[in-house]
């Protein structure tokens, strides 16, 4: 079984400058493809793009949702040391052996074909009822 270790990027906000590119898409899609580049130089294969929720400060006690776009990179781990014991070692500042991808467990509100369970409302309803809970003050 192969292990992994992943990468999460942060996906370009704005597009570079790029000499003889004046479409703005085509700047942007060249930001994205020389990060994605960069990225497999290292050794990173892209996984895929995600948009998540991230909770920030507002003024002096407020809070409001931001939604961040990361780009998801992996690499495999190689097993090059055993310890004591003889069970294999990952290389040393590898991350630790998880789950694969499919197997890990979903977000929340987020919908992933195969993965809901029979009789329960969409994962869309059930994050509603958890935000709706939370601003009535009920969680």
């Amino acid at each position: 079984m192969s292990a992994y270790e992943y990468k999460v990027v942060p996906a370009p906000a704005r597009a570079e400058k790029v000499k003889g590119v004046r479409a703005p898409e085509a700047r942007f899609a060249r930001s994205v493809e020389n990060l994605m580049n960069a990225q497999a130089a290292e050794g990173w294969e892209y996984l895929r793009a995600e948009t998540l929720p991230s909770e920030e400060r507002k003024g002096l006690g407020g809070r409001t949702t931001q939604w961040r776009t990361v780009l998801i990179f992996r690499r495999a781990v190689r097993e090059s040391r055993r310890d004591d014991a003889g069970a294999p070692q990952a290389a040393p500042g590898a991350a630790p052996d998880r789950a694969a991808p499919a197997e890990a467990m979903p977000l929340p509100g987020v919908l992933r074909a195969g993965c809901e369970e029979p009789g329960a409302p969409p994962a869309g309803r059930r994050l509603w009822s958890v935000r709706r809970g939370d601003a009535d003050g009920d969680g």
